[in-house]
C-alpha cells in the first residue's frame, strides 16, 4: 500500500520551472473527488486516525484532491493553565484514554502540553511546497514529537528541529517559508476555515468517545472536531466529522462519489520492505490496516512507547535525536 501522497490542493507557490506551453499535451482532468481533511499537527484523535487516513489516501491517490486544513488546537488566546504541572499530568490521562481507544502510541511521559499548534502549523503548511511526500513526512515528525518523544513541538525552533532530516527536505528553505507571511496568512485562512463549520457538523452525534460534534471554542465560537474529513463529489457532500472507523468514510466516498474506482483496498501480500520504505514511521495499528497479515521487515527498528511499539526505516531512526535515547530493538531480534 504505497504510492504519492495525493495533491493538497491549494498550496503555496512553488519556486522552479515554469508551466509547460500552452500549446503542449492538455492537463489531466481534475479528479472527480475532493477531500478536506481538517487537523492539526497535536491533536491526539488526529495522530490516532492517521491509519485510517494513511490507507485512504494511498487508495485515493491519482483519484481525489486532497486537502489539509490545519484547525489550531492549542491557540494563541487560550488562558494559561494556573497548575501547568496539574494541566500536564491531567492531559497526559487524556492522551492515555484517546489510546486506549485508538491503539495509537503515547509519549511514555509528556514534558507538558502544547502551549499552541501555531508553529508547528506554520512549520507543515511550509513543507507543502517542497512536494507532497515531503510535507506528509514533515507532518508525521510533528505528530510524532508530542506524541511519541512527549516533547511537543509548540515552538518554530521545536517545529523546525523535528523536521530535520526529512528525505529530500532544504531545511534552510522550510525556515524562510515558515516565517513568510504568505505561509502565516495561509494558516490564519485555515483557521478562519475550520470556525465556520458546516450545518451538519453542529448537530452531530456519532456513538463514541469522540462523537464529532463541532466544538466551542474559548472565544465562544464555534470549530470542527479534529479531525473531520469532508468529502465533495459529482453527487454531493459528505461530513464525517471525529475519528470514525475506516467503513465510515468508505461510505461517505460511495454517497458522493457513486461507482470511483480503486478506492476500497484489495486484499494481497502486503510488501512490508516497500511500505517501510516509503512511510519510514509506522505504528502498529498502521501495520495491521496498511500490511494484513505482515510483519515489520528484520530491519525495521523497533521504539517502545506507553502504548505499544513504533517502527522506524533505520535511516529514520538514525535521524531522531529522541530515538536514540528510547529503549530500541530491531524486528529480526524479537
Amino acid at each position: 500500500m504505497t504510492g504519492p501522497s495525493p495533491d493538497e490542493g491549494p498550496a503555496l507557490p512553488v519556486r522552479g520551472p515554469a508551466r509547460a506551453d500552452p500549446a503542449g499535451p492538455p492537463e489531466p482532468p481534475e479528479p472527480p473527488l475532493a477531500v478536506t481533511e481538517y487537523t492539526d499537527p497535536l491533536c491526539p484523535w488526529a495522530w490516532g486516525a492517521e491509519p485510517e487516513f494513511r490507507l485512504l489516501r494511498t487508495a485515493l491517490a491519482g483519484r481525489a484532491r486532497w486537502r489539509r486544513v490545519y484547525g489550531i488546537l492549542f491557540d494563541t488566546d487560550d488562558d494559561p493553565a494556573p497548575d501547568p504541572a496539574a494541566e500536564t499530568a491531567w492531559y497526559e490521562g487524556f492522551v492515555r484514554g484517546v489510546g486506549a481507544h485508538t491503539g495509537a502510541p503515547h509519549a511514555v511521559r509528556l514534558s507538558r502540553v502544547a502551549a499552541t499548534s501555531w508553529p508547528a502549523s506554520l512549520v507543515a503548511v511550509a513543507a507543502r511546497a517542497q512536494g507532497g511526500q515531503v510535507a506528509d513526512r514533515v507532518l508525521r515528525r510533528l505528530r510524532e514529537s508530542m506524541f511519541v518523544a512527549g516533547e511537543p513541538a509548540d515552538t518554530l525552533e521545536l517545529a523546525l528541529r523535528a523536521a530535520g532530516g526529512v528525505p529530500g527536505l532544504d531545511a534552510v528553505r522550510l525556515a524562510a517559508d515558515a516565517g513568510s507571511a504568505e505561509v502565516l496568512a495561509a494558516v490564519e485562512a485555515d483557521h478562519r476555515e475550520t470556525r465556520e463549520p458546516l450545518p451538519e457538523a453542529l448537530t452531530a452525534e456519532d456513538p463514541g468517545p469522540h462523537p464529532g460534534t463541532a466544538k466551542e471554542t474559548s472565544d465562544g465560537r464555534l470549530r470542527y472536531a479534529l479531525p473531520t474529513l469532508l468529502f465533495s463529489g459529482p453527487a454531493g457532500r459528505r461530513l464525517v466529522p471525529g475519528r470514525r472507523p475506516l467503513d465510515a468514510y468508505l461510505a461517505a466516498i460511495e454517497a458522493v462519489a457513486p461507482g470511483l474506482p480503486g478506492v476500497r483496498p484489495a486484499v494481497q501480500r502486503p510488501d512490508t520492505e516497500a511500505l517501510l520504505a516509503y512511510h519510514r514511521s509506522l505504528s502498529g495499528p498502521e501495520w495491521a490496516l496498511l500490511a494484513p497479515g505482515g510483519a515489520p521487515p528484520g530491519r525495521a527498528v523497533r521504539i517502545e512507547t506507553g502504548n505499544g511499539p513504533l517502527w522506524l526505516h533505520p535511516a529514520e531512526a538514525a535521524a531522531r535525536p529522541w530515538a536514540a535515547a528510547a529503549p530500541v530493538q530491531h524486528a529480526d531480534q524479537r
